[in-house]
């Protein structure tokens, strides 16, 4: 110790170490100008506040980097005139830099509740810069969206993410945008790449005025309904989707991971277009059992679970004097060893350990954080929020994740985990008495895999092959056999083509449209963009979307043939208790996906009056009625929306499945027509997409619109969708 803390001279003596005087009587240690005097060592010094860069007064000299050092004073290897000084400086800094002159981000605001339990300042510096998307990668708990690559990719970015963006984190660099090199596509094919700016936060203006904009203030933040929460997550949606399509075009940057679905909510969040911030024990008002979610970010926006990573949400409640922490949300999702084959109990694993991360030792878990608000709501019997994370079909590398209700943790224990370390687990027994939510998936993936049948099936496949999905036929309602007799077909039957006056714009991509291909005649007419993200989503509602015809040398699986490829997702026939036959879906369905297109015979040159008996109206497609806007979506008008092509499809001889679906005030699905050209041809196509997401075995609907003409009250129907909305009738 001494020899660490001598000098040149020799050990230091201890007793002077104690003699500790009032900070007054301390002698300044500056290095001084010749022509000034020290203080005595029994003088006491007054307290001086000086510029740094002078005037001094007496006793007192500047101190590097403000002041320019003699000789004898300059450390070595820094030259007189040509070498920077200590610090970096050439010469002395002529002035202080008042700290009103840095900028100073806004300070992020505080949550309601405490982050899972904290009740400071984080001490992870990416939770603290994400306010309000909480997380808890010190757990080693990761949970993955689609946009993933590794366990602990999300709290790499998250660290590198603020919730406050700055300018300069919503919009890229202009220079890297102005001029992109032309690169070789598929095939040899010269694509010129163009990187338009994201601008999100013009996106974002642009949603909000294309419908009614909601106002959240103080009470609908805190405590939301089914309005504001469907409000949230479609704006969400909107965003997300807006910002990967301009994503799509840029290059990507090695190293650097996009995350559109934090970014969108992040932005939302600094806008205060959320809900339900204040954590509750118990049911979530607006959201219900059997909802389903596609990005965690959805949960945290609407109150469901508030960590965007982090499987156990929990709250501090304040018991007598002392406050506990007690669970009020989990999601279960495959990042630990859980038990999830029974319908209504969950095996849940606790969170720590390292489990999830590749680059520590795994260890036992603590019983801290979320394991001690798991314990502690077992000891208090209050109710927990379960969400499920399944597979998503549609795409593999994603996940779904579904909302299964109010559970109550039953039991605890710790036992050894398959890397040999402790691990608690916690059995949850769902309450009765709910509507069915991870047990429809569980049948449904039974009835895939021919574990068991599916009960009331007439036709195990509608379509007899047609399709590249097969179509269920189901009736376990009453004793009819099916719907009367059609020939199935997947498309339109034109009688004759529609001559299109305008010069072709068939493009020349030989391996399938890329983004940002300047070059592409179809994303021209498109506005720039493809109209479909990667995963086949629908961006905008753009009243009318231009796909690559028959003499576009595209393959059938390029980005611009989404309504081309046939059924995504396992349809179902079944039959209503009231309306007749409707169509449903096994398979979950996101906002904006594509699901069928409307087929049958293109009736040329008539009017539905024409068509004979009144029962044809039941199979009429009629592009001319008029549409009640949708609201949010960005494309709409503000009046009612309709078509300027003059289109009527009959679908009561010669159809497919979109025939079935059923007419709703409050529609899940909408449609937008589709123009498919060839050469000096052209064919207009119905499309249908999902308005927002949509559980399975849900029954999906559109709106019929509304009659113009004089003879609308002949034929109007009573109107049995049951939404607070409902006109009462439709056409």
């Amino acid at each position: 110790m001494e020899q660490s803390l001598g000098s040149e001279s020799g050990p230091v003596d201890k007793s002077r170490v104690l003699n500790v005087k009032p900070l007054r009587c301390l002698i300044p240690i500056f290095p001084s100008s010749p022509n000034c005097q020290p203080f005595s060592p029994g003088q006491s010094a007054s307290f001086v506040s000086a510029n740094p860069s002078g005037s001094f007064p007496p006793g007192f000299a500047p101190f590097y980097p403000f002041f320019s050092p003699t000789d004898s004073q300059r450390p070595p290897g820094f030259g007189v005139n040509d070498q920077p000084g200590p610090f970096g400086f050439n010469n002395p800094i002529s002035g202080a830099v008042p700290i009103t002159s840095f900028r100073i981000p806004p300070p992020p605001p505080q949550p309601e509740a405490a982050a899972n339990g904290d009740t400071g300042p984080s001490r992870r510096n990416y939770r603290t810069r994400t306010s309000g998307i909480q997380s808890q990668s010190q757990s080693g708990e990761v949970d993955e969206d689609e946009y993933s690559e590794a366990p602990n990719q999300n709290a790499q970015y998250l660290s590198s993410f603020s919730m406050h963006a700055t300018d300069a984190e919503l919009t890229s660099k202009a220079e890297r945008s102005k001029s992109m090199p032309q690169k070789r596509g598929r095939k040899g094919q010269e694509v010129n790449f163009s990187s338009p700016e994201v601008d999100a936060e013009s996106f974002l203006s642009n949603i909000l005025n294309s419908c009614n904009p909601m106002v959240f203030d103080t009470f609908r933040r805190a405590d939301g309904d089914k309005e504001s929460v469907g409000y949230i997550l479609m704006v969400y949606d909107l965003l997300r989707r807006r910002i990967t399509q301009v994503e799509d075009g840029k290059e990507a940057t090695p190293g650097v991971t996009r995350r559109p679905d934090l970014r969108s909510g992040t932005i939302l969040m600094n806008k205060g277009i959320r809900t339900n911030i204040k954590k509750r024990i118990g049911a979530v008002p607006g959201v219900e059992v059997g909802d389903i979610f596609f990005f965690r970010m959805e949960t945290c926006l609407v109150g469901l679970h508030a960590p965007c990573m982090a499987g156990i949400d929990y709250m501090g409640l304040k018991i007598s004097l002392e406050e506990e922490p007690v669970a009020v949300s989990i999601v279960s999702s495959g990042g630990y060893e859980d038990n999830v084959e029974d319908g209504d109990v969950l095996i849940y694993s606790g969170q720590g350990g390292n489990i999830y991360r590749k680059d520590r030792e795994i260890i036992d878990q603590k019983l801290e954080r979320g394991n001690l608000a798991l314990e502690k709501s077992l000891h208090r019997g209050n109710e927990v929020r379960v969400t499920r994370g399944l597979r998503d079909v549609a795409n593999p590398t994603g996940k779904v994740y579904v909302y299964d209700g109010l559970y109550k943790i039953r039991e605890s224990w710790v036992e050894k985990g398959k890397a040999g370390c402790n691990v608690f687990k916690y059995k949850l027994v769902r309450l009765p008495g709910q509507p069915e939510a991870f047990t429809i998936w569980k049948s449904i993936q039974q009835w895939k895999e021919g574990l068991s049948s599916r009960a009331g099936v007439i036709l195990p496949d509608l379509t007899s092959g047609a399709e590249n999905l097969p179509v269920s036929l189901v009736n376990d309602v009453d004793d009819e056999k099916g719907p009367a007799y059609f020939t199935y077909f997947p498309s339109l039957r034109y009688s004759k083509p529609v001559t299109w006056t305008e010069p072709s714009f068939s493009c020349n991509c030989q391996g399938g449209c890329l983004p940002g291909n300047s070059n592409c005649s179809c994303i021209a007419k498109n506005g720039g963009y493809i109209p479909y993200t990667v995963a086949g989503v629908l961006v905008n509602n753009k009243s009318l979307i231009h796909e690559c015809g028959t003499s576009c040398p595209c393959p059938i699986n390029c980005r611009n043939r989404i309504s081309q490829a046939g059924l995504k997702v396992r349809l179902e026939v079944f039959k209503t208790k009231d309306k007749g036959w409707g169509l449903r879906s096994w398979d979950p369905i996101r906002a904006g996906a594509f699901i069928c297109e409307y087929a049958g015979e293109v009736i040329n040159g008539c009017n539905v009056e024409e068509l004979g008996s009144e029962n044809d109206d039941d199979y009429i497609f009629d592009a001319t009625r008029t549409y009640q806007p949708l609201g949010v979506l960005p494309g709409d008008s503000d009046g009612a929306h309709q078509v300027s092509s003059h289109l009527m499809v009959s679908a009561k001889n010669v159809g497919n499945v979109a025939r079935f679906m059923n007419h709703s005030c409050s529609p899940n699905v909408f449609w937008r027509p589709v123009w498919r050209k060839s050469n000096n041809e052209s064919h207009l196509h119905i499309a249908f997409f999902a308005t927002r997401h949509i559980p399975p075995m849900r029954e999906l609907t559109y709106d019929y619109g509304i009659i113009q003409s004089g003879k609308a009250h002949e034929k109007k129907k009573r109107c049995l969708c049951g939404s607070s909305k409902c006109r009462g009738f439709f056409y």
